[in-house]
């Protein structure tokens, strides 16, 4: 609501459906201006415009880059139903009566819009404004934001089908060469929705004298462009990590999932404002820059994801995920007693093994996993001693 002068009492937009969250394309933004007016008033006309645009501005160095792109303009003149207007076409409103100016108006169709979105270095911005006109005075205006969400269906088969690469780096100390460290890693698909686990699969292989650490994480980039330019911003949103990897050891990952966190889904329909996201797998190495593979990701609208393949994919590193664990050092059938006295748990340490500070990371700690001793096997007390004959020095010749 805007209370302008003491001759305006009530300016404002109401949505028809003020509990609707967003709009997509095609769909009908519906509403009425609401005027009230403390004495009378004489109004020449008042005109709705709705607006959505989007703008980018950041500095580069001394230059201020500025760049702007219009997605929506409706503009109409509204009219008050069953109310007298003199021949210029003015109506006067008087004290004590609600006015409404209804208006309506529908959307481009699908793919012509872009999602509302809020950024570093930029914006998207729908709205709805009413200018009310009145003779010899200022134009009085209000307005009225709504939300824009264009559908994005990960459905599709490119975005279904399995993506991947490999990745190898030769690592050097004072120019000598220190072996190299390499990563093969792969995801079922490239589509997702939030809530939902990439599953990956990947092996690490370390022929280097140093300790390696295999992580993963899911990274966006926001990518603005203006006056030519283009500025990314890049921002880690979640990210997994494995166990370390000693000299000449490798390591393999066999469904390890990493979960997409609530986001906005990818914005690929503006030609200044891009928002991607990527799954990036990549190995520390101490002393040197991270081996680095990006594997695109789309984001998809929340409703229109491939939930049965996310179950799916989750179901099978569940699977894969408990047989390695079985074939670990789990035994097949009970022990025997020489066996009970053997230490089952997995020989790693519990403090920190080096610094392995990476941003927002911690040093490392190895997750050791909790393992219940397997039971022991079925006996049953015998007292051998009653068999024992008295004259029998050697009780141990007895079966």
């Amino acid at each position: 609501m805007v209370a302008m002068t003491k001759r305006l009492k009530t300016f404002q937009v109401v949505f028809t459906d003020p509990t609707k969250t967003f709009f997509c394309g095609g769909d009908v933004v519906s509403g009425r201006v609401q005027v009230e007016v403390s004495e009378a008033t004489r109004v020449s006309a008042v005109r709705l415009l709705a607006l959505g645009c989007a703008k980018v501005e950041y500095a580069k160095g001394k230059q201020r880059c500025r760049q702007e792109a219009e997605y929506l303009r409706h503009e109409e003149v509204l009219r008050l139903d069953s109310q007298p207007t003199d021949s210029d076409g003015s109506v006067l409103l008087r004290p004590g009566n609600k006015y409404e100016y209804t208006f309506g108006f529908e959307l481009p169709q699908n793919g012509q819009l872009v999602s509302t979105y809020k950024g570093k270095f930029g914006y998207v911005h729908y709205y709805v404004k009413a200018l009310l006109e009145r003779p010899q005075q200022p134009t009085l205006e209000c307005k009225k934001s709504f939300d824009v969400e264009e559908p994005l269906d990960v459905n599709t088969p490119d975005l279904l089908s399995p993506t991947g690469g490999m990745k190898e780096k030769k690592v050097t100390c004072m120019f000598i060469p220190d072996g190299q460290v390499s990563l093969n890693a792969k995801i079922d698909r490239s589509g997702f929705c939030e809530g939902e686990d990439i599953c990956i699969n990947a092996k690490f292989e370390n022929t280097c004298s140093r300790i390696v650490v295999p992580k993963a994480a899911i990274i966006a980039k926001q990518i603005y462009q203006a006056n030519g330019r283009t500025k990314v911003f890049r921002q880690k949103l979640s990210s997994v990590r494995g166990n370390h990897i000693i000299s000449g050891m490798c390591d393999a990952w066999q469904g390890k999932t990493i979960r997409v966190p609530k986001i906005k889904p990818s914005m690929l329909g503006s030609n200044i404002i891009r928002v991607e996201y990527a799954l990036m797998i990549y190995i520390h190495i101490p002393g040197s820059e991270k081996l680095i593979l990006e594997l695109p990701l789309v984001i998809g609208t929340a409703g229109l994801g491939s939930r049965s393949n996310s179950v799916s994919s989750q179901e099978g590193s569940v699977s894969n995920a408990s047989q390695s664990w079985v074939s670990l050092r789990m035994p097949s059938e009970p022990p025997s007693y020489c066996d009970i006295t053997r230490d089952c748990r997995l020989d790693q340490p519990l403090t920190p093994l080096l610094d392995d500070f990476d941003g927002e990371d911690s040093p490392i700690f190895m997750n050791v996993p909790a393992f219940q001793y397997p039971p022991l096997p079925a006996y049953a007390e015998v007292d051998i001693c009653t068999d024992v004959s008295v004259n029998d020095p050697d009780p141990a010749s007895i079966a």
